[in-house]
């Protein structure tokens, strides 16, 4: 039987603008194209994936790098969530103590109280903060 699944591994991406600091920044090399009157081919060595303004370039655990297409990426990734650095500790507190996504959604949060109204307003942003993951909010 044929099973769907989706990818959980998290990577670290950004989108290509073409700025100079980000050619540098990834060791881009630029080639007059035969395709582009006057124009440039883009790649990162050692691989010659074509690398085009809003492609993704993805940082592998290695190190390397990966050139993804827009519309591929967008259909492949999602961004984590970002919730408050309170949330965030009391989703740590919570799985370090092997309780569950229902306590965490639905518990008595007196002590928290203005992380349990964050919490009601944005309750599918905490749900999936819980279940993938999530980045803290800048201060």
């Amino acid at each position: 039987m044929i099973k769907i699944y989706r990818k959980t591994a998290m990577i670290q991406a950004e989108q290509f603008d073409g700025s100079e600091e980000m050619i540098v920044q990834y060791g881009v090399v630029r080639e007059r194209s035969v395709y582009y009157n006057g124009g440039f081919d883009c790649y990162i060595p050692p691989r010659r994936n074509s690398l085009r303004l809003n492609d993704w370039i993805v940082t592998k655990f290695s190190g390397k790098y990966k050139v993804i297409s827009d519309d591929v990426f967008k259909q492949t990734y999602a961004e984590l969530p970002v919730v408050p650095v309170e949330v965030a500790m009391v989703i740590q507190k919570y799985k370090r103590k092997g309780w569950d996504i229902m306590r965490f959604m639905y518990d008595n949060w007196e002590q928290y109280e203005d992380y349990s109204n964050w919490i009601n307003d944005n309750s599918e942003i905490a749900a999936r903060a819980w279940l993938d993951g999530y980045q803290v909010e800048e201060s």
